[in-house]
């Protein structure tokens, strides 16, 4: 931040000159965005969600039917797969994992099956997975424009450039950004809406209306947890009763009629949304089954009205598996949770965030307390034409934070996504606020300026540096602990690292390798040496073996602590660890051996060893059936076994 920065209006002819030049380096910062997360993306394997993801969008674009993957909405999805099906990406739909997904809990599992053939058996694993990596890389970028426009309104050309600085250069969206899954689209529509949302309650117009349904609708068909939009909506005109906004009346009166017209066209604009979803639903629905809606008939009226209420039967159902779904063992600072914790994203958004970015939030808040405390000057630092933004932002920041804190499904850190860009957003603000400064401490306000400036590129600097193994970045903050005894899942590893062990096998010239992922999906695609292997049980044939196991296996998914007694080495920046085993491994219990069986952990806290079933099923499609039936006769039964597998599968 240069001292001749324009003084405090965000409308001043310098800015207004000089904007397209300011747009130029945004464009630049963006391009640096795409080489950083899209070559990284590309040494990267399959993540766990993409799977289904993939399989789930190509089968919906292709066949109209959204059988697979209904806990997620469609919208990513159909983006995804849409150069593949575009490139003519081949699915076989006689394939018993398709046939056999009719109904909600077969397709739960056989999504899995199908998302695995689609990618590495009917089709090239590489290409595949680049092109429909291709849309959310493009989706990160737009992402990344709308921070710096709405910022560049908020905090001039300057507050624009501050938060697309911090935007391109953080970890969590360099590492999730290219990746099909739904947090990076939710937070784009998200933030959208939120603008929007502001736009009805300045000028409550059809147009705004529209705009605002249209965006809305997009967040709800990206994630279902867009649905805690409606409650920022809600305090947000809350918060205009105990402090108002500008434009709006005194006197209770014509406040509560200045309040019913922007509800009204609030209104007007969640009727579009829902006419949307609706629409996108029961186009993507229609070659599927209404049979789940039974109970309304079979005559020749009862099909007509099973078809129309499908999409909100669907889309419904789809909010319900996550509510019964949102509550699962955590892991953080070392210590293991039966479900989340409220200091669980608190504590992840420290470790996980650039100390430039701690720093700039840091110095912000310093500035808002000062100035706060100061004398009124005749300026604000927002525009007063954008208050209402401003005040919806900070009120969206706090109750999609409240939601995370209260959240018991404490996972990752891109489940953080929208307060992440909240908080970003706001740093628009920073510039301003030193050229405040400025008027009563110049040379105080020179310094600051340049901190600013140095962290901004000290953002970047962090970002070139940790360059491609973005997953498990952890900051100083860690002090010396490794990453796996702080932080869990996908803030690791994703199962994105086993190009790294391919190169480390090949490398060691190794013919075996023995492999304990972090992921589903059968390894030898990338790592034709690999071998299955549950660290928590090594035999006599692993003695002297080179093997590779999942940073979140160590601590979190696995029990394997004892591994690292031994010499090993990081793949891919601490996302996986390679261990030369001791030529006699010590016998379970004892100081420098595997845990005894009362001490194994299953992955994600499951009843019995998911990935060694889910493994056999990719490789034995034929026992879907079988496996579903006895799956659905364990948990039904009042006697759960914890450690057994249903079917005896073995990963063969």
């Amino acid at each position: 931040m240069s001292n001749d920065m324009p003084l405090l209006n965000g409308k001043s002819s310098m800015e207004n000159a000089h904007g397209a030049r300011y747009s130029i380096v945004a464009g630049l910062l963006l391009l640096l965005m795409a080489m950083l997360a899209g070559g990284a993306a590309l040494r990267e394997s399959v993540t766990i969600d993409e799977v289904s993801h993939i399989g789930a969008g190509v089968s919906y674009l292709q066949k109209f039917d959204l059988r697979l993957n209904e806990e997620h909405p469609p919208l990513t999805k159909v983006l995804a797969a849409l150069p593949l099906v575009l490139r003519g990406t081949r699915a076989d739909y006689s394939h018993i994992s398709w046939t056999i997904s009719e109904k909600f809990f077969p397709a739960y599992m056989g999504q899995w099956v199908f998302g695995e053939w689609l990618l590495t058996k009917w089709n090239n694993p590489v290409t595949t997975l680049a092109w429909a990596r291709l849309p959310m890389l493009l989706l990160t970028l737009a992402l990344g424009w709308v921070l710096y426009v709405y910022a560049r309104r908020l905090g001039g050309n300057w507050g624009g450039l501050l938060c697309l600085s911090v935007y391109v250069s953080m970890p969590a969206f360099l590492a999730f950004g290219p990746l099909v899954h739904t947090d990076v689209a939710v937070t784009l529509f998200s933030l959208v809406t939120l603008w929007r949302f502001a736009e009805i309650w300045q000028n409550p117009s059809r147009k705004s209306a529209v705009l605002f349904g249209l965006s809305l609708a997009g967040a709800l068909l990206s994630k279902f947890t867009a649905g805690i939009l409606f409650f920022a909506f809600v305090a947000f005109a809350l918060s205009t009763r105990w402090r108002a906004v500008p434009g709006q009346p005194v006197a209770k009166p014509e406040a509560r009629a200045w309040r019913r017209l922007r509800w009204r066209a609030a209104l007007q604009g969640i009727l579009w949304a829902a006419v949307a979803v609706y629409v996108f639903y029961f186009v993507f629905s229609l070659n599927q089954t209404s049979d789940v809606l039974y109970r309304l008939g079979h005559g020749s009226a009862a099909v007509p009205l099973r078809r129309l209420l499908l999409p909100p039967w669907l889309y419904l159902r789809g909010v319900l598996m996550v509510l019964i779904s949102a509550s699962r063992p955590t892991f953080i600072l070392g210590h293991a949770y039966p479900h989340g914790v409220w200091f669980y994203f608190p504590v992840l958004f420290v470790l996980k965030s650039p100390l430039s970015f701690l720093g700039l939030l840091a110095l912000a808040v310093a500035l808002a307390l000062k100035q706060k405390g100061g004398e009124k000057v005749n300026d604000p630092t927002i525009p007063s034409e954008l208050a209402i933004h401003w005040r919806v932002l900070w009120v969206a920041l706090i109750v999609f934070t409240g939601f995370c804190l209260l959240s018991r499904l404490d996972l990752s850190i891109r489940h953080f996504s929208v307060p992440l860009a909240l908080l970003m957003l706001l740093l628009a603000a920073l510039p301003r606020m030193v050229e405040r400064f400025r008027l009563s401490a110049p040379t105080a306000a020179r310094l600051v300026g340049a901190g600013a400036g140095v962290l901004a590129l000290s953002c970047l600097f962090t970002a070139v540096r940790a360059y491609p193994y973005y997953f498990p970045y952890i900051n100083a903050l860690s002090l010396g602990h490794p990453a796996y005894e702080l932080v869990n899942d996908s803030n690791l590893d994703w199962n994105q690292s086993l190009p790294e062990v391919k190169r480390f096998a090949d490398q060691h010239g190794l013919q075996r390798i023995d492999l304990d992922p972090h992921g589903f999906d059968d390894p030898t695609v990338t790592v034709p040496q690999a071998e299955f292997w549950d660290c928590q049980k090594p035999t006599a044939a692993d003695d002297g073996q080179w093997a590779v196991v999942s940073a979140t296996m160590i601590m979190d998914d696995h029990n394997c602590v004892w591994l690292m007694r031994y010499a090993h080495q990081t793949l891919a920046g601490g996302s996986m660890y390679a261990v030369h085993l001791p030529e006699h491994i010590p016998a379970a219990g004892s100081l420098d051996g595997p845990p005894l069986p009362s001490a194994f952990r299953n992955f994600a806290g499951a009843p019995f060893d998911i990935q060694v079933l889910l493994l056999d099923l990719v490789r034995h499609p034929e026992k879907l059936p079988q496996a579903m039936q006895e799956i659905q006769a364990k948990f039904s039964s009042p006697n759960k076994s914890e450690t057994q597998t249903p079917s005896g599968s073995k990963a063969n």
